[in-house]
């Protein structure tokens, strides 16, 4: 979009308004919506290979679809969208309204598929159970990222009722995203021509770095995830009788990760996982450590008695290098693991095989498919003993903003203020939405803003997720101001 004079045409008048619309369609309504939708066991293709015949995801879009379609919006044109073999998407388009029914498009991203159950919930808590509790609702996929097309609508139809300006509006609302997106490609060659002209895309699907203000996502990690399998036998054998003649496919694993990164501090080995950070990241860094200060290791569900203050941290307890580990530089985690009879039934026995699922992040602007083949290569190359080693597995891109125009950058401050009373944050996320890569690639002219209503121990993929409703409601009031200033 082109730069707007470095002016806010909205009050304290009209935000407060758009908050009440918006509050009272989120209590009323959202809420229950959303109650009902963690109900949905909708996981993710990569996680249920069954998708299709569980129905979930397709309950969960239907469900979508109806909310939308009984929504008080003139000439919204609504489908569902099933191509051949794919996931659903969601869809619909809203034209634009007063001085503004000309201009640009905004095109809204969310998602409805799920992460699977994990364990470790709280004794009354579970992923399919949903449950209201201080002001936050508890349950799978609420804040990731179900509220997304619910908080979309409301924002979009408070504008509406405030009689305020506002561009043309569309829903894209995919199921695959927690898989990687691999189904989205096809939809957004089908529907790029039927969506003009974007100049603002905004991602409901991120992380807030507190509840205090309003954060918008400067950069998102890549992920390599695959599973990498060790085998040395056919078949298990007495560990007395092979012990010290068959290397343990366990420690021939070990020997393998070491390639990849340094078991003692964390940090990658090879030159492909790494990239230089950009000035203006390390900056904006900075303003978020001054903001959230020790918040961001002390925010961790440590283990230890006095929590992380006890001991020392792998690289360091810097609030700006520990900003830059989780948004800039690679990290491995073992997400997973097959072979491993479980302790209460595991007898004396040197297994065949050892299975671990690697989840590689790696920094924005480090290509996906280079960085899987380079941790294929560490692995299966000169393997010790001359074990059968595989990697299965692929890789996504990060995604690095754009700069920001004048125009949002003003917007997201204003509307920053008017419902938190501070200027809003920038600070990248570890996490990927490969649907960004894929979106700044279709349209590379337009604004791109990423936020969400995932702060401090909201724990999405994890136990005891949940959403915290009031800052929900001001991200959506706050998302309807910067609608309404493209």
């Amino acid at each position: 979009m082109t730069a707007r004079p470095d002016t806010f045409p909205f009050n304290s008048d009209d935000s407060a308004k758009l908050l009440a619309r918006v509050s009272k369609q989120w209590d009323a309504d959202i809420v229950p919506q959303l109650i009902e939708y963690v109900r949905l066991p909708a996981k993710s293709p990569s996680f249920d290979a069954e998708w299709k015949r569980a129905g979930q995801i397709q309950r969960a879009i239907e469900q979508a679809q109806k909310f939308v379609a009984a929504q008080p919006v003139k000439n919204m044109s609504l489908e569902v969208i099933t191509l051949e073999a794919r996931t659903p998407v969601l869809f619909f388009d809203i034209p634009g309204t007063g001085t503004k029914a000309n201009g640009k498009t905004v095109l809204l991203y969310g998602h409805l598929d799920k992460q699977p159950e994990m364990e470790g919930w709280r004794e009354d808590l579970g992923p399919w159970t949903p449950l209201v509790e201080d002001g936050k609702l508890y349950g799978r996929g609420s804040a990731d990222d179900g509220y997304a097309v619910f908080a979309s609508l409301a924002a979009v139809i408070a504008l509406d009722a405030e009689n305020i300006s506002r561009p043309r509006v569309l829903g894209l609302i995919e199921t695959c995203e927690e898989s990687g997106s691999f189904d989205l490609p096809p939809y957004l060659d089908a529907l790029a021509p039927r969506m003009g002209d974007v100049g603002l895309v905004v991602a409901l699907d991120s992380g807030a770095g507190n509840y205090d203000q309003l954060w918008a996502t400067t950069s998102l990690r890549g992920l390599v995830n695959g599973t990498m399998t060790v085998r040395m036998l056919t078949e298990g054998v007495h560990s007395g009788d092979a012990g010290g003649v068959v290397p343990s496919t366990f420690r021939v694993a070990r020997q393998l990760l070491d390639r990849i990164d340094d078991s003692m501090t964390g940090m990658t080995h090879s030159p492909v996982f790494a990239a230089p950070i950009p000035d203006e990241r390390h900056a904006q860094a900075k303003q978020a450590a001054t903001i959230l200060g020790d918040s961001i290791w002390k925010r961790f569900p440590w283990q230890s008695c006095g929590g992380a203050h006890e001991f020392t941290l792998p690289t360091s307890k810097d609030p700006v290098d520990l900003i830059l580990n989780r948004t800039w530089r690679a990290s491995l985690s073992i997400v997973g693991a097959d072979g491993l009879p479980p302790t209460h039934a595991a007898g004396n026995v040197l297994r065949p095989y050892t299975a671990l699922k690697l989840s590689l992040r790696i920094p924005p602007t480090v290509d996906g498919a280079e960085a899987a083949a380079e941790v294929k290569r560490l692995v299966e190359q000169d393997t010790p003993y001359s074990a059968h080693v595989m990697f299965e597995g692929g890789g996504s891109s990060g995604w690095n903003a754009p700069a920001f125009a004048p125009w949002l950058t003003v917007a997201l401050d204003a509307a920053s203020m008017h419902y938190f009373g501070k200027p809003a944050a920038y600070m990248g996320e570890g996490g990927t939405i490969p649907f960004m890569g894929m979106l700044g690639a279709k349209f590379p002219n337009a604004q791109m803003l990423v936020t969400g209503v995932l702060g401090p121990k909201s724990n999405a993929h994890g136990p005891n997720e949940f959403l915290h409703i009031e800052y929900a409601k001001k991200v959506t009031a706050a998302t309807a101001l910067v609608i309404a200033a493209a």
